[in-house]
């Protein structure tokens, strides 16, 4: 079978792509012919080494794959071979095969397609543990999404109108902006060009934000946490700009705020009960047609590069999915 391969940490064009082994499953395990690997921020910082977890050597990027069950291991009731699924990683997905625990793997709904279903688990997943679990966003309240543009905020924008939400988008460009009007916000900023704190006060009637998700990190965090509200809650969802910030903790004392992580690898880890419910209710969103993923492109397996530069050239509206 052909892999993505990651052999040493460092840039995107050590990337190699090589013929490996096929793959045979033991016990409790299976085997799933990927036909569709979503791509994320994740993937780019983990063959850097710049990622929470870091794999041994070597080791296929991508984890967002679905596909059909190729083979079962001993004691695997719950699938059988020509079943399609999904199934969530950290890593792996980037690959012809990939081999995992039978017990992470859901069947894919008959509604649902394989592109559908590999770019809909970790944002939509990552945004509804945030808002639904984390921030608990109410009807009426309003959320600030950065980022807005890229595949967890643009899950993050259609779960809270859902949720009943007065929704604000910022990004970095007025085409992005467009592209989040379309995809249902209700109020657009351009933090390159606008001042945020200034313009979330402008558009909030000075009352501020009840909620903010926030996977861009770096200079625009410290004045989304100034445009908040009183009592309100700042998620921590990543670091897309690359610096980590330093936050005034007077500010979180000012506003009677949280600020409140949101690490969905490790909620899925040590709440798997709770994970499955929330990915039972996007599936039922998704058949309902509350739901849709926005595709900014399919690559095959061999231009991984292209789209790894894609990524981390901002780029992206939506989803980049990969097709071995």
């Amino acid at each position: 079978m052909k892999a993505v391969l990651c052999k040493s940490f460092g840039p995107i064009e050590n990337l190699i792509i090589e013929e490996t082994p096929s793959l045979k499953p033991t016990k409790g395990e299976v085997i799933i012919n990927v036909k569709a690997c979503g791509f994320n921020f994740p993937d780019t910082l983990i063959i850097q080494g710049k990622y929470q977890f870091k794999p041994d050597f070597p080791f296929s990027p991508g984890g967002e794959i679905s596909g059909t069950i190729k083979a079962v291991g001993e004691g695997v009731t719950h699938l059988n071979i020509g079943d399609n699924v999904m199934y969530v990683a950290v890593f792996g997905g980037f690959a012809e095969e990939v081999k995992t625990k039978a017990r992470d793997v859901f069947k894919m709904p008959p509604t649902m397609d394989f592109i559908t279903a590999a770019s809909s688990m970790l944002t939509y997943g990552t945004s509804y543990h945030a808002l639904v679990n984390r921030a608990e966003l109410q009807r009426g309240e309003t959320l600030l999404v950065l980022g807005a543009a890229g595949g967890v905020g643009t899950a993050a924008i259609q779960i809270a109108k859902v949720l009943g939400a007065t929704i604000i988008a910022a990004a970095s460009t007025y085409e992005k902006l467009e592209f989040c009007k379309e995809n249902g916000a209700d109020f657009t900023i351009n933090y390159t060009t606008e001042n945020l704190k200034n313009k979330v006060k402008e558009l909030t009637n000075g009352k501020g934000v009840d909620v903010i998700y926030e996977p861009v990190g770096d200079k625009y965090a410290e004045p989304a946490l100034r445009s908040i509200a009183w009592k309100g809650r700042y998620l921590v969802v990543g670091f897309a700009a690359g610096e980590i910030p330093k936050i005034p903790l007077n500010l979180v004392l000012l506003k009677g705020c949280q600020i409140v992580g949101v690490f969905w690898g490790a909620f899925v880890e040590n709440e798997p009960q709770q994970n499955t419910e929330n990915l039972t209710t996007i599936v039922k969103w998704f058949a309902q047609g509350k739901l849709k993923t926005k595709i900014h492109r399919e690559y095959p397996l061999e231009k991984v590069i292209d789209a790894m530069n894609a990524m981390t050239n901002k780029e992206v509206k939506g989803k980049i999915v990969l097709i071995p």
